[in-house]
């Protein structure tokens, strides 16, 4: 779990630009979908652990790990006044202070926590690629909606580990359209750890096809693979993945290959 300081927290929230940059928001849509679901996962087992689940997935923590927690009367001043004058809606004002509290709860309380991932990361990662969210019958995170889901469903969801911010871009990067990704495998090359990942895009009403594959150049670039497999003259098999197995290998690939997107 992350111990940044709650100072360094309201400044990741003073950078946001919360009035609505559209073309951030909706290139940065494929991240932020994940960064939000991840939120919901990580809500749900804070909840789970605290008997919180009526206040899911928008909650202060804080409040349920430590309700005796105060925070700092300048930093709690500050932190509101900021809120107040720049974030809209009050879901999202919500977690605001949960994270800087939550910050602050870790710096200062000696109270034991459970071995449970920090709950508020991806919600500030997503707000830094886009600002924040509306609630109606859907997520709406201006640039795409997501389900809510049931609280189990959520409980029980895929993890979602790799939130470094080469990862995130390379999901973003050209991500228009319907997008499927596959992993290379043969021996000695499992799903696990493949020779490589491809992604097929499908743009428009014309389900137009975009082959990729992610090389080491640390992009996206066309590849004739797919296209060569269904014509039969390819021996490398491959399996199609979930986009979080994808950022799995984009990440460890980066990182290997010692570069930066």
């Amino acid at each position: 779990m992350s111990a940044e300081p709650p100072r360094a927290v309201l400044e990741r929230l003073r950078a946001v630009d919360w009035d609505g940059d559209w073309d951030l928001a909706a290139g940065h849509s494929r991240s932020r979908a994940l960064l939000m679901r991840e939120h919901m996962r990580r809500a749900a087992l804070w909840a789970q652990a605290y008997g919180a689940g009526e206040k899911w997935p928008f909650f202060d923590v804080t409040e349920f790990v430590d309700p005796a927690f105060r925070l700092d009367p300048d930093m709690e001043s500050e932190l509101e006044d900021y809120v107040a004058h720049n974030v809209g809606t009050p879901s999202t004002a919500r977690t605001c202070r949960g994270a800087v509290r939550w910050a602050a709860l870790r710096a200062e309380s000696e109270v034991a926590l459970p071995e449970l991932p920090d709950p508020y990361e991806p919600l500030l990662l997503m707000y830094g690629r886009g600002g924040g969210y509306s609630i109606e019958e859907f997520i709406d995170l201006y640039g795409v909606m997501i389900p809510y889901g049931k609280f189990e469903s959520n409980l029980n969801a895929e993890p979602f580990l790799t939130l470094a911010p080469s990862t995130l871009d390379a999901l973003d990067a050209g991500a228009a359209g319907r997008i499927t990704y596959y992993a290379k495998i043969s021996e000695g090359y499992p799903r696990s750890g493949p020779r490589g990942i491809l992604r097929r895009r499908l743009v428009g009403r014309e389900a137009k096809t975009h082959d990729e594959a992610f090389t080491r150049a640390l992009r996206w670039e066309p590849t004739e693979y797919l296209r060569l497999y269904e014509l039969g003259h390819n021996d490398i098999d491959h399996v199609q993945i979930s986009e979080r197995e994808a950022a799995a290998f984009i990440e460890s690939t980066v990182k290997r290959l010692g570069g930066s997107w």
